[in-house]
């Protein structure tokens, strides 16, 4: 038995991982008894933020001390978590495969994903627009007064989108290229860039190496996760395999970001739907361009409809990690 740090001890890790992950979720509980691997990571981040950040400092030396703050988060994250490779390991085979299963299923977020854009369909039925503001504001940074009924529909919708790719098949691909380190590192670089990854005075500089190192992770994840979408198209009725791919050629290198548009792509598409375009973050309007051609008056109903496109593309990922494992097992 290895230390599951790789191929093929980390994919039988990978599949149960997200089985687990799917079924249970991250326990209440649990979360405010010890917290999240990702509350661990962000308090560091903060704390090196405060403490290395400094806005007297020229952009040149915050930039370098944001490279440093960077290595650091990324030390402590892959001795953490190699650690705890290297003692499931140390149990045997199937004490350690299930350990480190149990350990890794805290970076996807499958469920709570689906839960929290759920609840924006729920809420804008039941409470009509000023509850689905409340709860499309937990998913999204955009301003949500400044929504209408299409707008926060399109919100959740490209949300579900976006965090699909960073939040679930970016973290299950780097466990499985580089087991539980690899995932764990990948949501430092991620929780990083979310926390300081912004253009803004305080952070252009400061997080200028968390952004550029997160897009170029994710840059995998993120085609890979247009491909589920697709797929996941041709099994789901009403969604459109053929409108997918179309808008993912189309569209998905004009976003702005290098990664969001081709999830967002693929999932405007499969939907008929028109996702992206200009946005108001806080008091600040971002043009971007539309990802797909269909139609921008989104509804509940179309929240409802993204979400079972999901769940089948959630089915393909661990149809492909499960695949990938009994081809490792056989080899």
């Amino acid at each position: 038995m290895t230390a599951l740090l790789h191929p093929p001890d980390s994919l039988p890790v990978l599949v149960l991982a997200l089985a687990i992950e799917a079924a249970l979720g991250y326990p209440d509980r649990l979360y405010r008894l010890a917290g999240h691997p990702v509350t661990w990571i962000g308090a560091l981040i903060a704390a090196l933020d405060r403490r290395l950040n400094r806005e007297t400092d020229p952009p040149g030396t915050r930039r370098l001390a944001g490279v440093l703050a960077l290595l650091l988060v990324l030390a402590a994250t892959g001795l953490a978590a190699g650690s705890l490779a290297l003692a499931c390991g140390a149990l045997g085979f199937l004490p350690g495969l299930a350990l480190c299963a149990v350990l890794a299923a805290s970076l996807p977020a499958q469920r709570s994903l689906h839960d929290h854009v759920a609840r924006v369909a729920q809420d804008l039925d039941r409470d009509g627009l000023a509850g689905g503001r409340r709860a499309v504001a937990m998913i999204v940074g955009r301003n949500p007064e400044t929504l209408d009924e299409a707008a926060l529909c399109r919100a959740a919708i490209e949300s579900l989108a976006e965090n699909f790719s960073d939040g679930i098949v970016a973290p299950a691909f780097w466990l499985g290229a580089g087991g539980l380190a690899g995932g764990a590192l990948y949501k430092a670089i991620n929780t990083a860039d979310s926390m300081i990854g912004h253009r803004t005075p305080r952070h252009d500089a400061f997080g200028w190496a968390a952004a550029r190192l997160d897009d170029l992770v994710n840059l995998p994840a993120s085609r890979l996760t247009a491909g589920l979408v697709i797929l996941a198209a041709a099994f789901t009725p009403g969604a459109d395999a053929r409108g997918a791919r179309h808008a993912v050629r189309r569209d998905a290198g004009r976003h702005r970001s290098p990664n969001a548009g081709w999830p967002e792509a693929a999932m405007a598409g499969a939907l008929g739907l028109r996702l992206a375009g200009p946005r108001v973050y806080g008091t600040t309007r971002v043009e971007d361009a539309w990802m797909g051609s269909g139609r921008a008056e989104a509804t509940a109903d179309d929240i409802v409809r993204a979400l079972a496109l999901y769940r089948r593309a959630c089915g393909l990922l661990w149809g492909l990690a499960a695949g990938l494992a009994g081809l490792a097992l056989l080899a």
